[in-house]
């Protein structure tokens, strides 16, 4: 996992509450072995038409949102199945930040362990972002290091995350960069383990 110490792009909106992991990424593309090659089905049952023709309702088809790295959403974010695909699909896709009033919990782990910023903020705070960032291509950093969102026009608005997830995020650690943090003491444990202990001996004497 790469670090991330700031995200900076377009904001993309998607103004829907309770979007779950089969719409992130619906359940017939979950055969890969790969954990690449997502992007292209993100929100794949909204962003087509039945025909394989883009549906150029669905917000994220919206000109003003290409290349946007910053995806803000409603309410419950990520509710559903436990599918870690849905955070690789939306990091494949190009998002590294996710703004929402809250995630679904198991989604907001995956979020971490995918290098996604996951960051929640009041409801009026992200009604007010999606307000600014619709219509136009709205640009704002979501900065680790400060701790604050800076958007183009100014505005700035602090966001809390956990201390441990932060350093995670900042020093590209997942779960086996975490384990591998105590490689030297796991190496030297497996070796102890391979030298027979006295009381084996005595048994087999």
């Amino acid at each position: 996992m790469k670090a991330v110490r700031s995200v900076a792009g377009v904001v993309a909106v998607l103004d829907r509450a309770d979007v779950d992991t089969d719409q992130i990424i619906p359940k017939q593309f979950l055969k890969r072995i790969e954990r690449t090659g997502y992007g292209a089905f993100l929100f794949n049952d909204w962003r087509f038409r039945p025909d394989g023709s883009l549906n150029s309702d669905f917000p994220l088809n919206r000109p003003e949102f290409d290349g946007a790295r910053i995806l803000v959403a409603g309410r419950n974010f990520g509710c559903g199945s436990s599918r870690e695909h849905a955070a690789w699909a939306l990091h494949d896709y190009g998002f590294r930040a996710v703004i929402a009033p809250n995630f679904a919990d198991i989604f907001i782990g995956n979020c971490y362990q995918t290098g996604i910023v996951p960051v929640q903020l009041p409801d009026a705070d992200v009604e007010a972002l999606m307000r600014r960032a619709s219509g136009r291509p709205y640009r704002a950093t979501v900065d680790l290091e400060t701790l604050e969102i800076q958007f183009e026009d100014g505005l700035r608005i602090p966001f809390q995350i956990d201390p441990f997830r932060r350093h995670c995020l900042m020093n590209g650690l997942d779960d086996i960069s975490l384990t591998l943090e105590h490689e030297g003491a796991i190496t030297r444990y497996e070796a102890e383990q391979a030298v027979a202990p006295s009381w084996v001996e005595s048994a087999t004497s």
